[in-house]
């Protein structure tokens, strides 16, 4: 009879700690808090994606080679998320080797905006690197051929971002308490094959869309440095609480505001100085960036015109990719608190 009473009084509390779907969090309110308090959380993003596309840069020297291995890397992540498998931070680099599923050049070049002779190109070098290997018919992705480091760096990075939003949240009274980054991190590595895959299918977008228009993604980082150096300024002698169309005009209209020359750009982003140059001069051209006596570079009007259409677009998937963390986090609680308390009973 006790050990029956004792059933029910554990049913009954799985019951109650089942997450209440009305208590989600949604894209749509990330998304607001997102804009509302740009000029805090703007210069922190744009800051983790200068040093994820530095990182991507000096894998390969190519961002379209390395976009191709995420690329096929997230499908074996898709297919561990479809198979209910995942696995750790510790688990997935575990190994120097990643199965991949079959592709074709085809579905390279239309997924990743390639032409096919260059995807097939690329493709064809990677195999030669060793990178991409076919063993008894399986297929391989071998890190220990090119330059990669474990994302300890990017999952730091966006583990403080996700908290410093979490706790603009509460202000806006969408959460209740704060997270702190020590336990986003966590969570992350906990769940490291489900989170890195979400992180992908926000990274690869945002990477294909912006190559549309610069037409390479050499072209694009070198604008985001551009960017990043904007924001930093614009953060540091503002206020807090611009929202994200009055933080873009007071950047492009600032008048006293140091840009960054082309050295800078090379040094920090790895690529060569001769080909920063050259893609600045385009730049030019184009009226998206503008120079001053002193040889450094600002973003002009166009830029808004231009870019914030696919800004907007992007903010929208980091609503997407904050919100699914932040569920992810409430059920992590709801599970811990729930164990405590059949422990105890």
């Amino acid at each position: 009879m006790f050990i029956l009473g004792l059933k029910a009084i554990i049913n009954i509390i799985m019951i109650t700690n089942i997450p209440d779907i009305s208590k989600q969090i949604y894209k749509e309110d990330m998304l607001s808090v997102i804009e509302n308090r740009y000029s805090t959380l703007g210069p922190m993003w744009v800051s983790h994606q200068l040093e994820w596309n530095n990182g991507v840069y000096a894998s390969f020297k190519d961002h379209d080679k390395f976009l191709i291995v995420i690329f096929l890397i997230n499908k074996t992540l898709n297919f561990y998320s479809r198979n209910f498998i995942k696995l750790s931070y510790l688990e997935f680099y575990s190994k120097e080797t990643v199965e991949i599923e079959k592709f074709s050049i085809s579905e390279v070049s239309q997924e990743l905006n390639i032409p096919k002779e260059s995807a097939r190109r690329k493709v064809l070098e990677l195999e030669n690197e060793g990178i991409l290997k076919n063993i008894k018919k399986k297929i391989y992705i071998d890190r220990s051929k090119y330059y990669y480091t474990k994302p300890e760096d990017s999952i730091k990075r966006v583990s403080r971002f996700l908290s410093t939003l979490a706790s603009m949240s509460v202000n806006e009274k969408i959460f209740t308490k704060k997270i702190t980054s020590e336990e986003l991190e966590l969570i992350i590595k906990k769940n490291f094959s489900y989170i890195w895959k979400i992180y992908y299918e926000l990274q690869i977008p945002m990477m294909i869309s912006y190559k549309k228009v610069f037409k390479d993604l050499e072209s694009f980082h070198i604008f985001g440095t551009c960017i990043v150096n904007q924001h930093l300024y614009v953060r540091k002698y503002t206020e807090n609480n611009l929202i994200r169309e009055s933080f873009i005009n007071t950047m492009i209209e600032a008048s006293e505001m140091e840009g960054i020359n082309a050295m800078s750009i090379s040094d920090i982003t790895g690529i060569p100085r001769a080909t920063v140059i050259r893609k600045l001069q385009k730049m030019l051209r184009e009226k998206v960036l503008k120079i001053d006596l002193k040889k450094h570079y600002r973003l002009t009007g166009n830029f808004s015109k231009k870019l914030m259409p696919i800004q907007k677009d992007v903010l929208l998937k980091l609503a997407n990719f904050s919100s699914l963390i932040f569920n992810l986090v409430k059920i992590e609680k709801n599970t811990h608190e729930e164990k405590k308390t059949n422990d105890f009973i």
